[in-house]
Protein backbone atom coordinates (compact mmCIF):
# COMPACT_ATOMS: atom_id res chain seq x y z
CA UNK A 1 0.00 0.00 0.00
CA UNK A 2 1.32 3.12 -1.08
CA UNK A 3 0.39 7.07 0.01
CA UNK A 4 -0.49 9.17 -2.91
CA UNK A 5 -1.00 12.72 -3.93
CA UNK A 6 -3.09 13.42 -6.91
CA UNK A 7 -3.31 17.30 -7.62
CA UNK A 8 -6.40 18.00 -10.13
CA UNK A 9 -7.99 14.70 -8.99
CA UNK A 10 -11.48 16.14 -9.12
CA UNK A 11 -11.74 15.62 -13.13
CA UNK A 12 -10.14 14.04 -15.99
CA UNK A 13 -6.66 12.31 -15.59
CA UNK A 14 -5.93 13.39 -12.21
CA UNK A 15 -9.46 11.19 -11.29
CA UNK A 16 -8.84 8.38 -13.21
CA UNK A 17 -5.47 7.98 -11.76
CA UNK A 18 -6.67 8.18 -8.30
CA UNK A 19 -9.28 5.91 -9.21
CA UNK A 20 -6.79 3.22 -10.58
CA UNK A 21 -4.74 4.27 -7.35
CA UNK A 22 -7.38 3.32 -4.86
CA UNK A 23 -8.03 0.51 -6.88
CA UNK A 24 -5.09 -1.69 -6.54
CA UNK A 25 -5.23 -0.79 -2.19
CA UNK A 26 -3.43 2.61 -1.83
CA UNK A 27 -4.57 5.67 0.44
CA UNK A 28 -4.65 8.71 -1.94
CA UNK A 29 -5.40 11.94 -1.32
CA UNK A 30 -7.45 13.73 -3.90
CA UNK A 31 -6.31 17.29 -4.35
CA UNK A 32 -7.84 19.96 -6.21
CA UNK A 33 -9.39 24.05 -6.36
CA UNK A 34 -13.02 22.35 -6.98
CA UNK A 35 -13.16 21.65 -3.13
CA UNK A 36 -16.70 20.02 -3.80
CA UNK A 37 -15.37 18.05 -6.81
CA UNK A 38 -12.10 16.47 -4.90
CA UNK A 39 -14.76 15.32 -2.15
CA UNK A 40 -17.33 13.86 -4.42
CA UNK A 41 -14.48 11.73 -5.98
CA UNK A 42 -13.20 10.58 -2.47
CA UNK A 43 -16.43 9.49 -1.13
CA UNK A 44 -16.89 7.42 -4.52
CA UNK A 45 -13.36 6.45 -4.20
CA UNK A 46 -14.46 4.80 -0.58
CA UNK A 47 -17.00 2.62 -1.94
CA UNK A 48 -14.55 0.44 -3.88
CA UNK A 49 -13.44 -1.28 -0.70
CA UNK A 50 -10.14 -1.20 -1.19
CA UNK A 51 -7.68 1.17 -1.03
CA UNK A 52 -8.83 4.89 1.13
CA UNK A 53 -9.55 8.48 -0.44
CA UNK A 54 -9.14 11.52 1.36
CA UNK A 55 -9.66 14.96 -0.03
CA UNK A 56 -8.13 18.09 0.28
CA UNK A 57 -8.41 22.04 -1.22
CA UNK A 58 -5.63 22.66 -2.91
CA UNK A 59 -4.73 25.94 -5.23
CA UNK A 60 -1.34 25.01 -6.86
CA UNK A 61 -0.53 28.19 -7.11
CA UNK A 62 -0.07 28.93 -3.77
CA UNK A 63 3.31 27.46 -3.55
CA UNK A 64 3.12 27.55 0.50
CA UNK A 65 -0.23 25.73 0.60
CA UNK A 66 1.30 23.09 -1.52
CA UNK A 67 4.51 22.54 0.84
CA UNK A 68 1.64 22.29 3.28
CA UNK A 69 -0.54 20.07 1.98
CA UNK A 70 3.05 17.80 1.22
CA UNK A 71 4.35 18.14 4.60
CA UNK A 72 1.52 16.99 6.40
CA UNK A 73 0.65 13.96 4.20
CA UNK A 74 4.18 12.81 4.67
CA UNK A 75 3.88 13.86 9.11
CA UNK A 76 0.39 12.11 9.13
CA UNK A 77 1.57 8.93 7.21
CA UNK A 78 5.37 8.60 8.08
CA UNK A 79 6.16 8.46 4.04
CA UNK A 80 5.22 10.05 0.52
CA UNK A 81 5.78 7.61 -2.04
CA UNK A 82 3.93 8.81 -5.24
CA UNK A 83 3.58 12.24 -6.13
CA UNK A 84 1.31 13.12 -9.32
CA UNK A 85 1.99 17.06 -10.21
CA UNK A 86 -1.42 16.94 -12.60
CA UNK A 87 -3.17 19.86 -12.03
CA UNK A 88 -3.62 21.84 -15.36
CA UNK A 89 -5.46 24.28 -17.89
CA UNK A 90 -6.18 24.37 -20.96
CA UNK A 91 -5.40 27.75 -23.37
CA UNK A 92 -5.76 27.96 -26.65
CA UNK A 93 -6.36 30.31 -29.66
CA UNK A 94 -3.25 31.91 -32.50
CA UNK A 95 -0.66 33.77 -30.83
CA UNK A 96 -2.21 37.03 -32.60
CA UNK A 97 -5.38 36.33 -30.58
CA UNK A 98 -3.45 35.89 -27.10
CA UNK A 99 -3.01 38.11 -24.30
CA UNK A 100 -0.73 38.69 -21.84
CA UNK A 101 -3.32 36.97 -19.16
CA UNK A 102 -3.44 33.98 -21.37
CA UNK A 103 0.40 33.42 -20.76
CA UNK A 104 0.62 34.44 -16.92
CA UNK A 105 -2.55 31.53 -16.66
CA UNK A 106 -0.68 29.02 -18.48
CA UNK A 107 2.71 29.70 -16.75
CA UNK A 108 1.49 30.31 -13.31
CA UNK A 109 -0.94 26.86 -13.05
CA UNK A 110 0.57 24.38 -16.27
CA UNK A 111 4.47 25.43 -14.94
CA UNK A 112 4.55 26.34 -11.48
CA UNK A 113 2.02 24.38 -10.40
CA UNK A 114 4.54 21.43 -11.39
CA UNK A 115 7.05 23.82 -9.63
CA UNK A 116 5.27 23.87 -6.85
CA UNK A 117 4.78 20.54 -6.18
CA UNK A 118 8.59 18.92 -7.14
CA UNK A 119 9.68 21.72 -4.75
CA UNK A 120 7.19 20.39 -1.99
CA UNK A 121 8.08 16.47 -2.57
CA UNK A 122 11.64 16.74 -3.25
CA UNK A 123 13.31 16.69 0.02
CA UNK A 124 10.82 14.57 1.29
CA UNK A 125 11.93 11.88 -1.03
CA UNK A 126 15.43 12.52 -0.95
CA UNK A 127 15.46 12.12 3.23
CA UNK A 128 13.36 8.87 2.70
CA UNK A 129 15.50 7.87 -0.14
CA UNK A 130 12.22 6.56 -2.11
CA UNK A 131 9.70 8.01 -3.87
CA UNK A 132 8.16 8.62 -7.56
CA UNK A 133 7.13 11.99 -8.91
CA UNK A 134 5.02 11.86 -11.68
CA UNK A 135 4.34 15.27 -13.60
CA UNK A 136 1.66 15.58 -16.12
CA UNK A 137 3.26 17.24 -19.34
CA UNK A 138 1.55 16.71 -22.73
CA UNK A 139 2.60 15.43 -26.16
CA UNK A 140 2.23 19.31 -26.74
CA UNK A 141 6.10 19.03 -24.63
CA UNK A 142 7.62 17.28 -27.38
CA UNK A 143 6.48 18.02 -30.76
CA UNK A 144 5.14 21.50 -32.34
CA UNK A 145 1.76 22.42 -31.30
CA UNK A 146 0.23 25.80 -32.78
CA UNK A 147 -2.60 27.21 -31.69
CA UNK A 148 -2.02 27.22 -27.89
CA UNK A 149 1.69 28.25 -27.53
CA UNK A 150 1.50 29.06 -23.94
CA UNK A 151 -0.04 25.74 -23.41
CA UNK A 152 2.83 23.91 -25.78
CA UNK A 153 5.70 26.49 -24.14
CA UNK A 154 4.96 25.11 -20.66
CA UNK A 155 4.49 21.77 -21.25
CA UNK A 156 7.84 21.79 -23.24
CA UNK A 157 9.34 22.84 -20.05
CA UNK A 158 7.33 20.06 -17.74
CA UNK A 159 9.36 17.81 -19.67
CA UNK A 160 13.01 19.12 -19.30
CA UNK A 161 11.98 19.96 -15.91
CA UNK A 162 11.43 16.31 -15.41
CA UNK A 163 14.40 14.61 -17.35
CA UNK A 164 16.69 16.80 -15.90
CA UNK A 165 15.14 15.96 -12.28
CA UNK A 166 15.40 12.85 -13.10
CA UNK A 167 19.10 12.31 -13.79
CA UNK A 168 20.03 14.36 -10.35
CA UNK A 169 17.51 12.16 -8.35
CA UNK A 170 18.50 8.54 -10.01
CA UNK A 171 21.84 8.04 -7.34
CA UNK A 172 19.07 9.75 -4.12
CA UNK A 173 16.60 6.77 -4.89
CA UNK A 174 14.13 9.22 -5.72
CA UNK A 175 12.17 8.50 -9.34
CA UNK A 176 10.96 10.71 -11.52
CA UNK A 177 8.38 10.11 -14.53
CA UNK A 178 6.53 12.83 -17.24
CA UNK A 179 3.42 11.63 -18.79
CA UNK A 180 2.89 13.27 -22.52
CA UNK A 181 -0.68 12.01 -23.68
CA UNK A 182 -2.08 12.91 -26.91
CA UNK A 183 -5.63 14.84 -26.86
CA UNK A 184 -7.54 12.76 -24.09
CA UNK A 185 -11.79 13.61 -23.56
CA UNK A 186 -11.54 15.21 -20.25
CA UNK A 187 -13.31 18.35 -19.15
CA UNK A 188 -10.05 20.44 -19.56
CA UNK A 189 -11.21 20.65 -23.66
CA UNK A 190 -14.54 21.96 -22.55
CA UNK A 191 -13.34 24.94 -20.18
CA UNK A 192 -10.78 25.57 -23.23
CA UNK A 193 -9.23 29.89 -21.75
CA UNK A 194 -11.95 29.67 -18.66
CA UNK A 195 -12.33 33.04 -17.64
CA UNK A 196 -9.72 34.72 -20.05
CA UNK A 197 -10.18 36.55 -23.17
CA UNK A 198 -11.94 34.82 -25.99
CA UNK A 199 -10.44 33.52 -28.79
CA UNK A 200 -11.35 31.19 -31.95
CA UNK A 201 -10.98 28.08 -29.70
CA UNK A 202 -12.26 29.62 -26.44
CA UNK A 203 -15.23 27.78 -24.96
CA UNK A 204 -16.51 24.02 -25.28
CA UNK A 205 -13.83 23.40 -28.45
CA UNK A 206 -13.90 19.54 -28.18
CA UNK A 207 -15.17 19.04 -32.05
CA UNK A 208 -12.74 21.68 -33.65
CA UNK A 209 -10.09 19.54 -31.49
CA UNK A 210 -10.80 16.55 -32.60
CA UNK A 211 -11.13 17.39 -36.07
CA UNK A 212 -7.31 18.12 -35.49
CA UNK A 213 -6.51 15.18 -33.49
CA UNK A 214 -8.73 12.58 -35.65
CA UNK A 215 -10.45 11.33 -32.07
CA UNK A 216 -9.40 11.35 -28.21
CA UNK A 217 -8.23 9.13 -26.11
CA UNK A 218 -10.06 8.05 -22.54
CA UNK A 219 -8.94 9.63 -18.96
CA UNK A 220 -9.41 5.48 -18.22
CA UNK A 221 -7.03 4.05 -20.82
CA UNK A 222 -4.30 6.61 -20.17
CA UNK A 223 -4.23 5.80 -16.16
CA UNK A 224 -3.68 2.25 -17.09
CA UNK A 225 -0.93 3.49 -19.55
CA UNK A 226 0.57 5.68 -16.73
CA UNK A 227 0.62 2.80 -13.92
CA UNK A 228 2.45 0.90 -16.18
CA UNK A 229 4.66 3.24 -16.64
CA UNK A 230 5.02 3.69 -13.37
CA UNK A 231 6.05 -0.22 -12.84
CA UNK A 232 8.67 0.11 -15.19
CA UNK A 233 9.78 3.31 -14.32
CA UNK A 234 9.66 4.98 -17.37
CA UNK A 235 11.14 8.43 -18.11
CA UNK A 236 8.51 9.39 -20.73
CA UNK A 237 5.22 8.02 -20.48
CA UNK A 238 3.71 8.88 -23.66
CA UNK A 239 0.25 7.55 -24.84
CA UNK A 240 -1.70 6.56 -26.87
CA UNK A 241 0.40 4.89 -29.57
CA UNK A 242 -0.50 7.74 -32.48
CA UNK A 243 0.96 10.02 -29.95
CA UNK A 244 4.58 7.84 -30.09
CA UNK A 245 4.35 7.47 -33.64
CA UNK A 246 3.74 11.52 -34.21
CA UNK A 247 6.78 12.02 -31.62
CA UNK A 248 9.13 9.76 -33.32
CA UNK A 249 8.09 11.49 -36.44
CA UNK A 250 8.64 14.52 -34.63
CA UNK A 251 12.08 13.27 -33.57
CA UNK A 252 13.22 11.94 -36.86
CA UNK A 253 12.39 15.45 -38.97
CA UNK A 254 11.20 17.94 -37.39
CA UNK A 255 11.15 20.57 -40.11
CA UNK A 256 8.21 17.80 -41.52
CA UNK A 257 6.53 17.64 -37.90
CA UNK A 258 6.39 21.73 -37.98
CA UNK A 259 4.77 21.72 -41.80
CA UNK A 260 2.31 19.18 -40.84
CA UNK A 261 1.39 21.80 -38.18
CA UNK A 262 1.19 24.11 -40.00
CA UNK A 263 -1.22 22.64 -42.36
CA UNK A 264 -3.43 22.52 -39.21
CA UNK A 265 -2.95 26.30 -38.34
CA UNK A 266 -4.37 26.92 -42.26
CA UNK A 267 -7.78 24.36 -42.00
CA UNK A 268 -8.13 26.26 -38.79
CA UNK A 269 -8.21 29.51 -40.28
CA UNK A 270 -9.96 28.06 -43.29
CA UNK A 271 -12.99 27.21 -41.33
CA UNK A 272 -13.01 30.31 -39.02
CA UNK A 273 -13.29 32.40 -42.66
CA UNK A 274 -16.19 30.03 -43.82
CA UNK A 275 -17.85 29.04 -40.09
Amino acid sequence: MKIAIVTGGASGIGRAIATSLVARGDTVIVSDIDTAGAEAVADRLNTLGRGKAHAAPLDVTDAAAVTRLYQDVHNDHGRLDLVFNNAGISIGGLAEELTLDHWHRAVDINLMGVVHGVHAAYPLMLEQRSGHIVNTASLAGLVPMPMGIPYTATKHAVVGLSLGLRAEAAAKGVKVSVVCPGFVDTPLLANVNKDLPHTTLSGDSREAIRKQAGGFYSAERLADDIMLGIRRNKALIVAPALGRAAWRGARLNPAAAVRMAAIGVWRHRRDQRHG
